[in-house]
């Protein structure tokens, strides 16, 4: 007799304690291999692929997709051992012909679990052909009938430009037709935003027309109404995931750590002209952010109260001997921090290629929470939004952020005489209890003098 495995949503590290279900890999009936991922689920870190430690026939799946389930939870339950009873007469030839089963007996022996539940960490068996098995028919009066079925159905998506299954599921719930948008991605790809706006508009546009039938004119500056007719016009987005967990360290970090913010413009003109001067050298191209990076760590160098935390229970600072560089990645799900490991040894060419690395990552939804944590300083690259200045709130439970506006020509006073030149803001918000304005000032203006004069860099070099 098969023995029903229950397999419960792990433990995925980092604290996290639930995720929400984006997408179903296997059916009920469909025949799993040890390790093989079955579910795509999104936490308040990254989205993540969960193998089942089980192989067998899946007998159950619990929750669709959008559900959010606390860790623990059932996610599917897998019926292990003597599976060929199970198999309609068509699989008998695959049964006993099966290079793993029993060729004699054509049942396959009892799948035993790995206990690996971390994607990358399973046995090293090939995952095996999918299969549909169907339960069998129960007798109702002497006569065998076609039970329900009860796997979910899941919709087949069309050719359309989208690539995230967010994106797809909020549509579907919302009975929008993708094929009738229009992406404002690159190649027409349509993101959250485009969903979003369509919704809005639809919801404005049953709204006019409800008034318009009913003879009614909504005054714009009448306060919201609690009426039915209003209900339509408000839109309610829950903060969770991604999202939830942003907007839970931006409120720990405002409450938490007096911040303050210094700023400086700066001449970038010689270093658009040393990266100008390397990348024509031949190798790989160096990027903006990895020489901002490079300055970042020799300033943390040579001002390592800010390359820290406090910790508020023992009532200390902690400082940290390694420089965990995180960056700011704007996504189609929300704001990431992924997280550069030992910054200071890097070169300018090591540095833009992680950067890469990490940002087709984040884009991808493929970080894996490890990359996502442990930053001790952040580096937010605003300016590619098309802005000169911001006051950015602090990564949690770091002491410090450096921004960096946009790099544009404006009028400068250089050698004694106007001209133009290629001109940037830079701005440090620092937790006040690490660091008093002076050594906050001095970082900052060192960082504007290696920006401003890209020799100072060598230094430290």
């Amino acid at each position: 007799m098969a023995q029903v495995l229950e397999f419960k949503l792990p433990d995925l590290g980092e604290g996290l304690t639930e995720a929400e279900i984006v997408r179903w890999l296997v059916e009920v009936g469909d025949v799993v291999a040890v390790d093989q991922p079955v579910v795509e689920v999104e936490t308040a870190k990254a989205m993540v692929e969960v193998p089942c430690p089980y192989g067998g026939v899946v007998t159950a799946r619990f929750g669709a997709e959008g559900t959010e389930l606390p860790v623990g939870a059932p996610l599917l339950t897998v019926a292990v051992g003597e599976t060929a009873d199970a198999r309609p007469s068509g699989d008998a030839d695959t049964a006993r012909t099966g290079g793993a089963g029993d060729g004699a007996s054509g049942r396959e022996p009892a799948a035993e679990g790995s206990g690996n539940v971390l994607v990358g960490y399973g046995t090293s068996q090939a995952p095996a052909r999918r299969r549909r098995v169907r339960p069998a028919a129960p007798m109702v009066n002497g006569r065998s009938r076609t039970p329900e079925p009860v796997r979910e159905t899941l919709p087949a998506d069309g050719p359309v430009p989208v690539i995230s299954p967010l994106v797809r599921r909020l549509a579907r719930q919302n009975g929008l037709d993708l094929r009738e948008l229009t992406g404002s991605g690159p190649d027409g790809l349509i993101l959250r935003a485009d969903v979003e706006h369509a919704l809005a508009l639809r919801s404005t546009t049953a709204r006019d027309r409800a008034d318009t039938a009913t003879g009614t004119t909504v005054q714009a500056t009448a306060a919201p109404a609690a009426s039915p007719g209003r209900a339509a016009s408000v839109t309610r987005v829950p903060l969770k995931g991604i999202r939830g967990a942003v907007a839970d360290k931006l409120s720990r970090s405002r409450t938490e750590i007096p911040d303050a913010t210094c700023w400086v413009d700066a001449d970038a003109t010689e270093l658009m002209r040393t990266r100008a001067a390397m990348n024509a050298a031949g190798g790989p191209k160096i990027s903006v952010l990895a020489l901002l990076a490079r300055i970042c760590t020799a300033a943390l160098a040579r001002f390592p109260e800010l390359n820290a935390s406090v910790d508020t229970g023992a009532r200390e600072i902690v400082r940290y001997a390694d420089v965990h560089l995180g960056f700011a990645a704007q996504t189609e799900r929300g704001l990431v921090v992924p997280v550069v490991r030992d910054a200071h040894t890097r070169d300018a060419e090591s540095l833009t290629a992680e950067f890469a690395r990490l940002t087709e990552a984040a884009r991808a939804g493929t970080l894996t929470p490890a990359e996502l944590t442990g930053g001790t300083f952040t580096l937010n690259n605003y300016g590619v939004f098309g802005v000169d200045g911001s006051t950015p709130i602090i990564n949690h439970p770091e002491a410090a952020m450096l921004g960096v506006g946009r790099i544009v020509p404006k009028p400068w006073v250089h050698e004694g005489e106007l001209a133009v030149r290629q001109v940037v803001q830079l701005s440090l918000t620092f937790d006040h209890r690490v660091c008093d304005g002076g050594t906050a000032g001095g970082f900052l203006r060192y960082v504007a003098d290696c920006v401003e004069q890209p020799a100072v860099l060598l230094r430290t070099l």
